[in-house]
């Protein structure tokens, strides 16, 4: 068996990164696709190596020189590779693919060795590479019968988005017996080159042969093994995170980008916080109706959407700004604050980082659930110059509660003293007590040193349209906020999410009340287990402490490895390398991570 690596193209969406290198040149990870993949192919013991090379052809065929591969590799120039697609490249080695079986390779691939192990592996002699379709492939897919025959190739053009359940992608790496050549791909890639030019791709040729009575190719399903195609600096981007050095080096890259998880099909989100129940399938049904006029169309500006947002929480229009998330207007509110601040930690770090750090007056729970109450707030800054004080509630990482009438006690004697009392409510509706927020006129006209911040992301499970409100009397700092943030600060998918909330809210307590009852059962569960003790939390996440030795950089480096988990450490929040924060999810996640604990624990 040989292998055939086709490398002639130029990687233009690579940009700066090609201009002078072909695009297997490209290194991920310190290493050159083309370096990596020779490599792992020569674990294969084939008997040589064919490389269509093109542009940059003679520092691609130098550079392979110096890595030494022992398998004999021979190097066939496309020399029009810039008026040609990967058609031209094969019909090129079309000699050498009927001389033997032949595994085909595009060179833009990164992969694990249990792919290629996959492959070769498999005793079937005709195969082509495929996985199950995910939102960040691009290209050819194909549909599969239940004996694994190609039912039909769907190029992109062709590609329906509301059948890709049952799309497969094709991986771009094929194994050819060497009869399958000669009696099929190679007359059917001649005579196809002939017909329709070499501005095609080699992957119409086999869309041809399918559409045979005895096609002889069949796909091979990949199970889980890791690989990624590099087009662009963002599938760069991505694939270094994939194919990290280490573990560790995987976990601080997939952590680096603070979200966007979806990208990795595999993994699941243990770290960022949302309402695992809401919202309920018709709202989600509702907005996908709308999603092509939403998508092309304005807006509304913050007039309209602060009407809409005091309709859902019963405050006036001139009492609430709507932000870009929560963090838009905790910048921007911040910015408004002077004088000193009284915070807790751990807790936030979003206040406190958009603060002078000198102007910060800082209580610490001196207890191992880093716990506190409203008297232990009034007895410790009660002499403290303060103009400001800081309340997350529940607070985040510890999910520590203050009741209701506690937080209007802290606001009546805030009131006295002259200082500003900002309470973010973001996880307040997990809490079991009954009515949990302050967010209600009266009490907002009664205090009028009092903001009260709201993450909708995080309550209502809507972290991808950016969502968040501030409330207050104080009309003139709510005024000046509105005109801070841009004139569209609020998509339209927001908004409309917003306008039709109203009519689900029944749904939203149901999903509440789900929510408590599944992080009862959870943290009791989870603390029957041995090397963890939970924290107490009224949030939608849990703070454990590890007891059984091992750090939380080591156990959540370990969930991520084996079991596809990311959780968050909180190091930097504690001081103590044995705490971390959970969110707690729905039943079926929340056992696959109990499952997974116990056994890295």
């Amino acid at each position: 068996m040989q292998a055939i690596i086709l490398a002639a193209g130029m990687g233009k969406r690579l940009k700066e990164l090609t201009q002078n290198n072909t695009k297997c040149m490209v290194k991920v990870n310190g290493v050159t696709l083309i370096d990596r993949m020779l490599h792992q192919i020569e674990k294969q013991n084939l008997s040589r190596i064919v490389i269509v090379v093109g542009y940059e052809g003679k520092k691609l065929i130098d550079y392979i020189k110096t890595l030494d591969i022992r398998t004999p590799v021979e190097f066939i120039e496309n020399p029009i590779y810039d008026r040609t697609n990967n058609i031209y490249s094969l019909f090129l080695a079309k000699d050498r693919l009927i001389e033997e079986d032949t595994l085909l390779f595009e060179s833009d691939l990164i992969f694990e060795d249990a792919v290629l192990e996959a492959l070769v592996g498999d005793p079937r002699e005709t195969l082509t590479l495929v996985d199950k379709y995910e939102s960040w492939m691009d290209g050819t897919c194909v549909k599969l019968g239940d004996d694994d025959s190609i039912l039909e190739f769907v190029p992109g053009k062709n590609f329906d988005f509301s059948a890709r359940d049952s799309y497969f992608k094709t991986v771009n790496i094929y194994k050819f017996s060497q009869s399958f050549s000669k009696t099929h791909y190679v007359p059917f890639l001649e005579a196809y080159s002939k017909a329709l030019g070499n501005n095609e791709y080699y992957e119409q040729v086999l869309r041809v042969i399918t559409m045979l009575d005895n096609p002889e190719i069949k796909g091979k399903r990949l199970t889980g093994q890791k690989w990624y195609e590099i087009d662009d600096v963002q599938d760069l981007d991505i694939a270094e995170s994939i194919f990290a050095n280490s573990p560790k080096e995987r976990f601080d890259a997939i952590g680096a980008r603070y979200g966007g998880y979806w990208r990795y099909p595999d993994l699941t989100d243990f770290c960022y916080l949302v309402n695992p129940y809401f919202p309920p399938a018709k709202m989600v049904e509702e907005m996908k109706a709308s999603f092509a006029e939403l998508l092309t169309s304005y807006p509304s500006g913050m007039k309209v959407n602060s009407l809409i947002a005091g309709r859902n929480f019963n405050v006036h229009s001139e009492n609430i700004v709507v932000g870009n998330g929560a963090a838009e207007l905790i910048k921007a509110l911040m910015e408004n604050f002077e004088g000193k601040m009284g915070i807790i930690r751990p807790t936030f770090e979003e206040y406190p980082n958009r603060y002078n750090e000198e102007d910060l007056v800082v209580y610490k729970p001196d207890n191992a659930d880093f716990s506190y109450t409203a008297d232990d707030l009034i007895t410790f800054f009660t002499d403290k110059d303060i103009k400001n004080l800081c309340i997350v509630n529940p607070d985040n990482p510890t999910g520590n509660y203050i009741l209701r009438k506690d937080i209007l006690r802290l606001a009546e004697l805030a009131k006295k003293k002259g200082i500003r009392l900002l309470v973010d409510e973001s996880f307040v509706d997990f809490a079991d007590e009954e009515n949990p927020s302050i967010i209600e006129q009266e009490i907002i006209d009664k205090f009028d040193n009092l903001y009260i911040m709201k993450s909708i992301s995080k309550s209502y499970g809507v972290p991808g349209i950016r969502l968040g409100i501030l409330v207050s009397s104080d009309t003139e700092t709510i005024a000046k906020l509105k005109k801070d943030v841009a004139i569209w600060n609020i998509n339209s998918f927001g908004e409309f999410f917003m306008q039709i909330y109203e009519k689900y809210s029944k749904d939203y307590v149901k999903a509440c009340k789900l929510f408590r009852e599944e992080r009862a059962r959870f943290v009791k569960v989870l603390s029957a287990d041995g090397g963890v003790r939970v924290i107490p939390s009224q949030a939608n996440f849990v703070m454990v402490e590890l007891t059984g030795g091992k750090t939380a950089k080591d156990v959540v480096t370990e969930l991520l490895d084996r079991h596809g988990i990311i959780g968050k450490t909180l190091d930097s929040k504690t001081g103590k390398p044995n705490y971390m924060r959970l969110a707690v999810r729905d039943t079926a996640d929340n056992d696959r991570l109990i499952n997974a604990l116990k056994e890295v624990l």
